[in-house]
């Protein structure tokens, strides 16, 4: 990791969060945390600008506080919703063979052949690379400094609804900070989350939410699949609040206190008193009753999630399921998802001082994988920033080198006709992964 200072914003349905991390010497500390209820979310959707730039302010602030320094760049997470997973490839041809491949040969490259792949009505916030090849020579990671005379690109682009960027971006200007990277969220997640093994063989992520559930798949080191369901752990509290007739607090704390996920592992002679509206005593309730209400409601996300994955046969992969987020606290969570999910669930908990709680994870993540970014990946992702914050996708350098772009149904072609010169290794990649998430 680059020794550094990095701040992340993440902006929930029900808090928005942001961390202040030091590295230093390839180790991470967390020397600020802020922490404020969200106003204007809602389902993870920002509906109030003014509401939600003031709560990122009063986060922002926290951390400020707490780490003694002054923050004027924030790493932003972006939620999964509406994200779109596009495969491109394409080459330029370089004239000037005899010259070293510098910055600029590489984003034109980059915006030649994925940049300009999406639709208009999407905005571009990464591009993951595969491998370049130069003069055919592939799996090359950083092709800066090589000489050739053709330079390829094979990678996966990420693209999300322009209004969501717009939306968030407004918030953040409003509060006053620059944004330093947009990263999809789903993706950081896997580099902290998951071992190098899990994201190389394949591995389930699940975050749930205050307002939603993201599912996603990660393999090869690549985000390959995300459906975002529309209940999190605010469901769980409004189900509680609704049965027992009592205040949205009042369910909240139950659910922390005394909730569990899987009734059956609860004692029957267990109660608990509760505040009810309407009457002035407090009515006893057992705590296995109140289980049944969480489990029903987390058992319905989980079987929604579990159709989506046995659609793609995601439930075979090596890692099996990773859960972590805000509900994923509640006792025997892990219990009913196995029982769901029928493989193996680990619950993922931040390992660091002050935020040892699962939903801290998507805010520590974006830090930490912002930390583990190399140079032309960092390259890159400012090529897809300078975009967003300009809103054009024209090429920014002359057209002097030659550009062959493709599109998705011609990429289809060069696929096979780039197999011939690349061998079996890009062949098995592409049936492997490609063949099953992108059909």
């Amino acid at each position: 990791m680059e020794n550094g200072v990095y701040a992340s914003l993440d902006i929930g349905t029900t808090s928005i969060k942001v961390i202040v991390a030091e590295v230093l010497n390839g180790q991470m500390n967390v020397i600020g945390v802020g922490s404020e209820r969200s106003k204007g979310l809602n389902k993870g959707m920002i509906v109030d600008i003014e509401e939600t730039s003031n709560a990122i302010t009063l986060a922002v602030k926290q951390a400020e506080e707490k780490s003694g320094l002054k923050i004027e760049e924030l790493i932003v997470g972006i939620p999964a919703q509406g994200v779109q997973i596009i495969p491109c490839n394409g080459y330029i041809q370089v004239e000037q063979s005899h010259e070293e491949i510098n910055d600029q040969d590489v984003e034109k490259v980059i915006r030649e052949t994925c940049l300009n792949s999406v639709p208009t009505d999407k905005e571009v916030i990464s591009v993951m690379i595969e491998e370049f090849l130069v003069d055919g020579f592939d799996e090359i990671k950083d092709p800066r400094g090589m000489v050739g005379e053709r330079l390829e690109v094979y990678g996966t682009v990420l693209a999300v609804p322009k209004s969501i960027v717009h939306n968030i971006k407004k918030c953040v200007q409003l509060s006053g900070y620059s944004i330093k990277d947009l990263i999809i969220q789903p993706q950081a997640m896997a580099q902290l989350v998951l071992s190098e093994d899990e994201r190389q063989f394949g591995t389930i992520q699940i975050d749930i939410g205050g307002g939603q559930t993201t599912v996603s798949a990660i393999h090869d080191h690549q985000l390959k699949f995300v459906h975002v369901e529309q209940q999190g752990g605010e469901f769980v509290t409004k189900d509680i609040s609704m049965v027992l007739n009592t205040s949205i607090q009042n369910a909240e704390n139950l659910k922390r206190d005394v909730g569990y996920a899987f009734a059956n592992h609860v004692a029957d002679d267990q109660f608990v008193h509760v505040d009810v509206v309407g009457q002035q005593d407090p009515i006893k309730v057992k705590e296995s009753y109140i289980s049944e209400i969480i489990e029903a409601r987390l058992e319905q996300i989980f079987e929604v999630l579990k159709n989506k994955l046995d659609k793609i046969d995601a439930l075979s992969l090596p890692g099996k399921v990773k859960l972590t987020g805000g509900a994923a606290a509640i006792p025997g969570i892990r219990e009913l998802a196995e029982d769901i999910f029928e493989v193996q669930v680990d619950v993922y908990i931040p390992d660091f001082m002050g935020v040892r709680y699962p939903s801290f994870t998507n805010a520590i993540s974006l830090v930490y994988y912002e930390g583990q970014l190399d140079g032309i990946q960092k390259l890159i992702n400012q090529i897809s920033l300078s975009d967003i914050r300009s809103n054009s996708k024209e090429l920014s350098h002359s057209s002097s080198k030659s550009v062959n772009h493709h599109n998705s149904k011609q990429d289809e072609t060069y696929v096979k006709s780039a197999e011939t010169q690349k061998g079996p290794s890009f062949t098995e990649k592409v049936k492997s992964f490609f063949s099953t998430f992108f059909d």
